[in-house]
């Protein structure tokens, strides 16, 4: 894998050398972002935290033009936690850099047809929120649940029988975080964007799944296809669909598999729908999503689906209201000994609502309220009010020779 990659850098290198100078550029706009919230998530681990906090994120996206064809793009994340809502569980308050994308590319078109490929660092296909990673692009605060729920499976530890499997919990466990369905950040691997008219599709290659990501700085587990299309119905109106199917466990249980198999034969399935409606003022959008994580003693493995609803209404040219409701339900599970669990863990529904302004063209200011239920449990406990504000600087850019 990291040899292909490799050839194409090196292919994509030769191909800038000869690449004709007058329309070279160089561009980094970044994006600022400060929040605070008020939850008592923060204080899950420690009752007498402060269930306040204020956090910060700046995203720079280095880009760099090279001919007509050619390109290099970036998305690197420096943020403080906790961030995000989903942070709040977390008793972490370090800052952390994460490249989300840094990937090269070519770039062809002709007529209704285009055509671009890229080798890197990249978001994942599988869906249509990995691409939202910038505050300006989502309308509300938080994340789906299926970007950010760390569900009671790891990637490096295998659960003996449905009980072993009940017997956990949504978020971290002491081996290991619980792995997510879908990563927000990038994987390694390569992929090709097609559009044709009314039709689009993609097809990638990665090192890992989307949940389970490797980077550059990690061996070679295994290799991953994703692969997604849409076809826009009319100009506002698209819907689309995309898949995942590949090993997701760590090697490191290789030894604790039945003899004669290995992690191949134990993939993570991911199959969505998506649709993206704009008229107007209104602006609409959701996602369908079912994974199955196949596990060795399991007749009936872990599945999970997931889904959620956003609609958005500008009221003026300045101020905004949006709101989002999700799910996410995990299935039935039953072991080669015979015993099922209805559920392995608890359903999760969420509901945010909130609005932004625009103090300027490039200043925004969000807030809002999300309210996370788990079956089982009552009040507030797990709610969020949060506030955002959103600072773009897009003019950094220079013209090379």
């Amino acid at each position: 894998m990291l040899k292909a990659v490799c050839g194409i850098f090196a292919a994509v290198a030769a191909g800038l050398a000869q690449e004709t100078a007058p329309e070279t550029s160089f561009s980094i706009p970044i994006t600022i972002s400060g929040g605070a919230m008020y939850t008592q998530r923060l204080q899950s681990s420690d009752p007498n935290a402060i269930p306040g906090a204020a956090a910060f994120r700046t995203m720079f996206y280095p880009t760099l033009k090279l001919g007509s064809h050619w390109f290099a793009y970036a998305a690197v994340q420096v943020r403080s936690m906790p961030y995000f809502y989903y942070d709040a569980y977390d008793t972490d308050r370090q800052i952390y850099t994460d490249v989300i994308q840094a990937f090269v590319g070519y770039s062809f078109r002709h007529r209704k047809f285009s055509m671009i490929v890229k080798a890197g660092q990249l978001s994942s296909a599988f869906g249509s929120f990995p691409l939202r990673y910038d505050d300006t692009e989502n309308p509300l605060i938080d994340q789906p649940l299926s970007y950010v729920t760390q569900l009671p499976l790891q990637a490096d530890d295998l659960p003996r029988g449905a009980r072993d499997l009940q017997g956990q919990s949504y978020g971290s466990s002491d081996s290991s975080e619980g792995i997510r369905p879908v990563t927000l950040y990038g994987l390694a691997g390569i992929e090709a964007d097609i559009s044709a008219g009314r039709v689009d599709a993609r097809l990638q290659i990665t090192n890992g799944s989307p949940a389970a990501p490797q980077g550059f700085n990690q061996p070679v587990r295994y290799i991953q296809w994703t692969a997604g299309g849409g076809y826009t119905i009319r100009q506002g109106f698209r819907v689309g669909i995309s898949a995942f199917r590949g090993p997701y466990l760590n090697s490191s249980v290789t030894a604790a598999l039945p003899p004669g198999t290995s992690i191949r034969d134990f993939p993570a399935t991911g199959i969505g729908v998506d649709a993206q409606w704009a008229r107007g003022h209104w602006t609409t959008t959701g996602e369908w999503h079912r994974f199955q994580f196949d596990l060795p003693g399991f007749v009936t493995s872990p599945a999970v689906a997931s889904g959620y609803g956003e609609v958005k209404r500008i009221v003026t040219p300045r101020f905004y209201v949006a709101g989002r409701a999700g799910y996410l339900n995990t299935g039935s599970v039953r072991d080669g000994a015979g015993i099922t669990a209805g559920s392995f863990a608890p359903a999760l529904h969420s509901y945010e609502f909130g609005g932004g302004a625009y103090l300027s063209r490039s200043v925004l200011v969000k807030a809002s309220y999300a309210f996370l239920r788990v079956d089982g449990t009552s009040g507030p406990r797990n709610d969020v009010f949060g506030v955002q504000l959103v600072a773009s600087i897009r003019s950094l850019g220079w013209a090379l020779k």
